[in-house]
């Protein structure tokens, strides 16, 4: 049985002429993604959610009234109509056959119906566990080959989601990292955090949170498993502030202030140039032993692509898209 299942969204032309998927221009595109990123197509199930033509390559025609129980609204208040509900059985019955290790969305209407949501562009690249269709089941979403047919500077994106998932498809769970991380600490814990963690001549990671000129969160993490999160806001107290006394909000900025200034400190910024300033401008902390700017280095390697921290997670790490799983909002641009 594959590793690897590869859902697409509905046959095109070519596919209702053959009566199988991806085998038209999108096909082709897809065999040389896959090269790309070490796959063989081979040796993967290719199928799609619907196995039919929606006149005018417009999968809209499908929806309407009464929808598909038990799936959420496929692109804005738009449901799969009823009817269609032998497809997603057909898919249902062809997942439990191969049992795949890992499951590729391809399109937004892939994961759609492994994990009942919409907006494939803020949910690429981070594998999850299906929750509709076939429950259980490793999943990690991309674009299809067709938007890259359109927008041929999705391609190094699509090759990077496919890398991340040939390595997940050698095991059927999710890895998600496993961290430690300091929340609501005290000063106490700061200056812990300090004597255990963070050495001279040792590399620090620092980003900041913003709310109009103020900064409401500032995150130090001396390695990939360990970090130490310090709140300055807080809307859970009458005056908004984290720290319980003046005192001790001063003493907090004491201890960024003598880390920032500590040349023997290297520090890695994502678009440091305005975490920087903003730190200078708002609480006058001046950083020194700025080493590297991790937008800038993805920038010199894939100058097409975006450039935001929520994006470099979805292609060098395992994270899951924690960007679009918060509820409150940041001005910071870094795209």
């Amino acid at each position: 049985m594959p590793g690897i299942v590869i859902i697409g969204e509905a046959w095109g032309r070519e596919e209702e002429l053959a009566h199988a998927p991806f085998v038209g221009t999108s096909g082709k595109l897809l065999t040389r993604l896959l090269d790309g990123a070490g796959i063989d197509r081979s040796k993967c199930f290719l199928t799609n959610v619907f196995n039919l033509h929606p006149t005018g390559d417009d999968i809209g025609e499908l929806c309407g009234t009464p929808s598909l129980a038990g799936y959420p609204a496929h692109h804005g208040a738009r449901y799969i109509h009823r009817r269609y509900s032998p497809e997603l059985d057909r898919l249902r019955r062809e997942l439990a056959l191969h049992k795949p290790n890992i499951c590729i969305l391809l399109g937004n209407t892939a994961m759609w119906a492994m994990l009942g949501k919409s907006g494939i562009a803020k949910w690429r690249g981070s594998a999850d566990v299906s929750t509709h269709t076939y429950p259980g089941l490793k999943c990690l979403p991309t674009y299809h080959p067709a938007a890259v047919v359109r927008e041929y500077s999705l391609r190094a994106t699509v090759v990077l989601d496919l890398q991340k998932a040939e390595r997940q498809s050698h095991f059927p769970e999710v890895r998600w990292p496993k961290r430690e991380l300091w929340i609501e600490p005290t000063v106490g814990d700061l200056h812990e955090f300090r004597r255990r963690f963070i050495k001279v001549g040792g590399v620090i990671a620092v980003d900041i949170e913003t709310s109009g000129s103020q900064i409401t969160t500032l995150g130090i993490a001396p390695g990939p498993d360990i970090g130490l999160v310090i709140p300055f806001f807080d809307p859970r107290t009458k005056e908004r502030s984290y720290w319980a006394t003046v005192d001790d909000e001063r003493s907090a900025w004491g201890f960024i202030r003598e880390i920032m200034a500590d040349r023997e400190i290297k520090k890695v910024f994502q678009n440091g140039l305005y975490d920087i300033a903003f730190l200078y401008r708002a609480v006058g902390v001046k950083v020194r032993g700025a080493e590297e700017d991790t937008m800038l280095l993805h920038h010199s390697l894939q100058p097409e692509s975006l450039k935001g921290l929520g994006y470099l997670g979805s292609i060098y790490t395992d994270e899951r898209a924690w960007k679009h799983m918060r509820t409150s909002t940041t001005i910071k641009q870094d795209a």
